[in-house]
């Protein structure tokens, strides 16, 4: 049996829930391990690569504090930046919002999320894969060992910690994209109706291409597959497809406990995605910081974990029960046939639409 190396904090996934995680906790003084089987983090590609800017996150999420701190995203990881949001109906005839997005570079953007938590004082051990975790030791797929006072599952859908040891399920939509070359404008959108059965499809520009891709509720998808969906979305498309990707999504939102013991989820390990938009990164991001920071502040000072839940509700449980909500209703809206959509896609319908999107209540007084 091999030797067993003793840190702080164990963090089993370093995409940007990970990440931040060890950039906050390392921040304070905390020895920080993170463990991950890519190298480097950020590949393969398995997201739409669209955020918020940061006025928007200020709008979208108002109760989070240090907005320009937490999100540090440097030019070079910026493919677009985009002013315009349409939200498409299945005419085709789109509801046009003010928007500012960035669309990113997402392996460069997560490379450098690495960088500032390394800067920090995180250590990061790549290629490496987590085989199971038995109390507060993580053993590896070769074997090796560590142990740590707290273990944090931030390794997505799949994170091992989640599977072992919570038993709570998600929705969640698979999805699949491809970046295609061309010059596709300006303007980010979102597509609604029978071509995402249950989800959404969407083609978000960059510098020289375009993230295109959908996702789909199975169960609302009548027998046809993921792939039939796809191809019939890119047929609308013109150019050169030069990657192609697929993922998931949990579309729950988050689980109901994010600490068990000297256990922490974050990420989508947690289900900190916002269903009725599908973002995920920026979330996963506030959810690390979180984390990170209640963690060092249990180790310094003995508070209590459950500190992370507790805040986590005071800055975004506001905006995650609007985002249930609204991915709860749209579910069944888009279970109508489309030309009953197409209908309801319209000017006086609009203001209603853009508040379900941008997670606020659809209807003021409910």
């Amino acid at each position: 049996m091999s030797e067993t190396e003793h840190r702080d904090v164990i963090i089993i996934g370093g995409g940007p829930a990970g990440s931040t995680a060890a950039r906050y906790a390392a921040e304070k003084g905390i020895d920080v391990l993170v463990i991950d089987g890519r190298d480097p983090i950020g590949s393969p590609l398995q997201c739409g690569e669209l955020v918020p800017s940061n006025d928007e996150m200020r709008r979208l999420c108002p109760d989070v504090p240090d907005i320009d701190d937490l999100f540090k995203t440097p030019q070079k990881a910026i493919s677009k930046l985009s002013k315009e949001m349409h939200i498409v109906p299945p005419s085709g005839k789109p509801l046009k919002f003010a928007f500012e997005g960035l669309i990113l570079n997402r392996v460069i953007h997560d490379e450098e999320l690495v960088k500032l938590a390394r800067k920090a004082g995180a250590d990061f051990l790549l290629d490496s894969y987590v085989q199971r975790i038995e109390e507060n030791t993580v053993i590896l797929r070769d074997g090796t060992r560590y142990s740590a006072k707290v273990i944090v599952g931030a390794g997505g859908h799949n994170d091992p910690l989640r599977r072992d040891y919570w038993d709570e399920s998600s929705t969640k939509i698979p999805v699949k994209f491809v970046l295609m070359e061309g010059d596709f404008g300006n303007a980010v959108e979102l597509h609604f109706g029978s071509m995402a059965p249950g989800g959404y499809a969407w083609m978000f520009p960059k510098s020289n291409c375009a993230n295109i891709g959908l996702g789909i509720q199975r169960n609302f998808s009548k027998g046809r597959n993921l792939n039939s969906y796809t191809e019939d979305f890119l047929s609308n498309y013109d150019g050169e497809i030069k990657f192609t990707g697929a993922g998931s999504l949990p579309m729950s939102g988050t689980i109901k406990k994010f600490v068990k013991g000297n256990y922490l989820l974050v990420g989508d390990a947690a289900g900190m995605v916002l269903p009725s938009n599908g973002a995920g990164i920026t979330i996963a991001m506030i959810g690390g910081r979180i984390a990170g920071q209640v963690i060092a502040e249990h180790l310094h000072n003995g508070t209590s974990l459950h500190d992370y839940e507790v805040i986590w509700k005071r800055q975004m449980g506001k905006v995650m029960r609007n985002s249930k909500r609204s991915f709860k209703i749209g579910s069944l809206f888009f279970r109508l046939p489309d030309k009953i959509l197409n209908l309801l896609f319209n000017r006086f319908t609009k203001v209603i639409i853009w508040r379900a999107v941008t997670c606020r209540r659809m209807f003021w007084l409910l």
